[in-house]
């Protein structure tokens, strides 16, 4: 499974390359790849410590998913044949209705 981020620019979640690294550059866990490339023009740097909260929140989100793992498959609760009507339950063949 993949880390998942919050854009902390835009509010968007995104998922970066599992190895954090666009082709232009590496990926940034706090802006998705269009804020990065807006924050990168206007020379703004990550926030080292908003950089290792948000690494340990996708890392635990993580582990969360893994630990809860694949939801069960629902039961099938459908009938196996159709219901009998009031007619098919009356006579020699309601037989079938009262074996079960």
């Amino acid at each position: 499974m993949r880390l998942v981020f919050e854009c902390v620019e835009c509010g968007g979640h995104y998922l970066p390359p599992e190895s954090m690294a666009y082709p232009d550059g590496p990926a940034s866990p706090i802006w998705c790849s269009h804020c990065q490339a807006a924050k990168r023009s206007a020379g703004v740097q990550e926030d080292p410590l908003l950089t290792r909260v948000a690494l340990a929140a996708a890392r635990a989100a993580l582990a969360r998913r893994t630990a809860e793992g694949e939801p069960a498959a629902r039961a099938d609760v459908r009938p196996s044949r159709p219901p009998l009507s009031h007619r098919a339950r009356s006579g020699p063949g309601g037989v079938r209705s009262r074996l079960g």
